[in-house]
């Protein structure tokens, strides 16, 4: 998992996560890592338009964000 997110994080990469809130509601959003702490990942969320803390242990599951190709 660690190496997913620093290895996004030092390619400036767009990432998808599913993540359960404080309200245990899942959530998808797609992110920008910025930093990466013990049990923390502070990013960019373009869902809430600013920069926020993940809870490590509340990332369900992760993945690249797919880019489309145009005709």
């Amino acid at each position: 998992m660690i190496g997913f997110f620093t290895n996004a994080m030092e390619r400036k990469e767009r990432i998808m996560i599913y993540y359960i809130g404080k309200d245990n509601h899942v959530t998808q959003r797609i992110i920008r890592v910025v930093q990466i702490e013990d049990t923390k990942i502070l990013a960019y969320c373009y869902y809430r338009k600013q920069v926020r803390n993940f809870k490590m242990d509340n990332i369900l599951s992760w993945g690249y964000v797919r880019r489309s190709v145009g005709a």
